[in-house]
């Protein structure tokens, strides 16, 4: 009888796994995070070793960890050893298999994948043990990384987005007496080239555990690399090792050019992982102050600025930040998409029209709909509208240059009479689905238009929200609520309808 089969019969004919009560896993899991978080504030030191020792050493914490790995994008992608946990048997064994004592990670497997600028990003893919033991150690170690981040820094941190990110750039540059000069920042190959050596004095983490997945290696072409800085982009616990080797930087920001000095340098700092921008009041004082203090920092963790992407520009000149173009214009901000998210969108929609010429027009159009649906929602935030149309216009070309391809013989009111239907006042790319409505009608597959999409302002996240806090649990509650349904939880109760 093999593992699986076993199993279900020492529990019925239902997997064990399947029997796990998961509110129980995630209370429990929850209930100690937020103790973490109170003695991190406490600056007990020890109590927050001891409770994560108890976290990362529990069923439920396991449990969870688990069930994240196998049930991520990532579940039927494997490691060096080319195993994958599907089935509840096999996961459930899991459970049981993350243990310290003795446990050796594996070398991650090697792959690249292409960046925008045509370059390759190498990506390290952990085996499930691996990343499932990362997802347990992680549970522990994020409540004290949202404890002591910074408030400005929204990359790979939950309940925060590039949209609060944006949200905070509009704050800072939108007033009358907003700094007029920013320093956009990048880091040259961060995830590549931290030390290892810091981060095994700073990280308030399991140091033999850390240390073993740091020196793992990697395998390319059958061959065992040895790893002596970075961690890898691929792990789960990577982007909060990251975050917790440059959190730091707003205090220091904050000592050195404090707000009550008189003129106030507006020194803001606002950043998304390994890109930022720091504002401030000169162009001098960004170059020769701001720079060699963030560049100081950077050095003491084994990092450097990219010189090819890290420069000092006028907001009237405007810059790219996080697929947005950010400008003033007659005294005005203006936050668009930027062209070369934009160029990128079009690029990808025209090839994704030229490869399937010959596909029927419903399976066109459920291809294209995720695009651009990711798109519209991403930028619905910001002055998107002008860009939208455009889209929409490039986006009629395009399929009319599809349309006209199919059916060369046939006049052009007869193409658009059979691709585009008159919907109301509009003509839309749609197509007849097998589907029917509750009432027997037709059901229509319609392409995404964005410029349907709604713009409004994004509500930004206040900097010192803790999601780990129990005494933050009532406000995220209401941010879910208006995300949700576009208003207040208490404004809802007074007015139902």
């Amino acid at each position: 009888m093999n593992a699986d089969l076993s199993a279900c019969a020492a529990f019925g004919n239902t997997p064990p796994w399947d029997q796990i009560d998961w509110s129980k896993c995630e209370g429990e899991v929850r209930r100690l995070q937020a103790r973490i978080v109170k003695a991190t504030r406490e600056g007990r030191h020890g109590k927050v070793k001891a409770l994560q020792w108890t976290l990362t050493h529990s069923f439920y914490g396991k449990a969870l960890a688990v069930r994240r790995v196998t049930e991520n994008q990532g579940k039927r992608t494997p490691g060096v050893d080319g195993a994958i946990w599907q089935t509840p048997g096999v996961k459930y064994k899991a459970i049981g298999s993350l243990r310290r004592r003795g446990y050796k990670p594996s070398p991650l497997r090697r792959v690249h994948i292409p960046k925008a600028n045509g370059k390759l990003r190498p990506l390290g893919i952990p085996t499930m043990k691996d990343r499932a033991m990362q997802a347990l150690y992680l549970l522990a170690l994020e409540p004290i990384a949202e404890t002591t981040a910074d408030s400005r820094s929204y990359g790979f941190r939950p309940a925060r987005s590039t949209a609060d990110a944006i949200g905070q750039c509009h704050l800072i540059l939108s007033r009358g007496i907003s700094p007029v000069w920013v320093l956009e920042g990048d880091i040259r190959g961060c995830f590549d080239n931290i030390s290892h050596e810091w981060m095994l004095r700073h990280v308030p983490s399991d140091k033999k555990v850390l240390r073993c997945w740091l020196k793992a290696g990697y395998m390319e072409n059958r061959t065992l690399f040895p790893t002596e800085a970075g961690t890898p982009q691929g792990g789960i616990i990577s982007p909060t090792l990251a975050n917790l080797t440059l959190d730091g930087l707003e205090p220091l920001f904050r000592a050195k050019f404090p707000k009550t000095v008189t003129p106030s340098p507006k020194v803001n700092l606002v950043r998304y992982a390994d890109d930022f921008i720091i504002t401030g009041t000169s162009k001098e004082l960004l170059e020769k102050e701001v720079r060699p203090l963030v560049e100081q920092f950077l050095h003491e963790r084994g990092l450097e600025l990219s010189p090819e992407k890290t420069c000092v520009t006028h907001i009237d000149q405007g810059f790219d930040f996080l697929g947005q173009h950010v400008c003033r214009r007659n005294g005005k901000l203006l936050i668009q998409p930027s062209r070369k998210n934009t160029r990128a969108l079009l690029e990808k929609v025209r090839e994704v029209i030229r490869q399937n010429r010959g596909l029927s027009q419903e399976c066109l159009i459920r291809m294209l709909n995720p695009i651009l649906r990711g798109w519209a929602n991403y930028h619905r935030h910001v002055s998107a509208s002008d860009m939208f149309r455009k889209v929409d216009n490039h986006l009629w070309q395009s399929l009319w240059r599809w349309a006209n391809r199919r059916h060369s013989e046939k006049s052009r009111p007869w193409v658009l009479r059979k691709y585009w239907h008159r919907m109301g006042r509009k003509w839309k790319f749609a197509a007849l689905t097998e589907k029917r409505g509750p009432d027997g009608e037709v059901v229509w597959l319609k392409l995404v238009n964005p410029v349907e999409t709604k713009i409004h302002r994004y509500r930004r996240i206040k900097g010192e929200a803790n999601p780990f806090d129990p005494d933050w649990r009532p406000y995220f509650e209401d941010r879910a609520f208006f995300k949700k349904f576009g208003g207040h939880r208490s404004q809802t109760r007074r007015n139902p309808l």
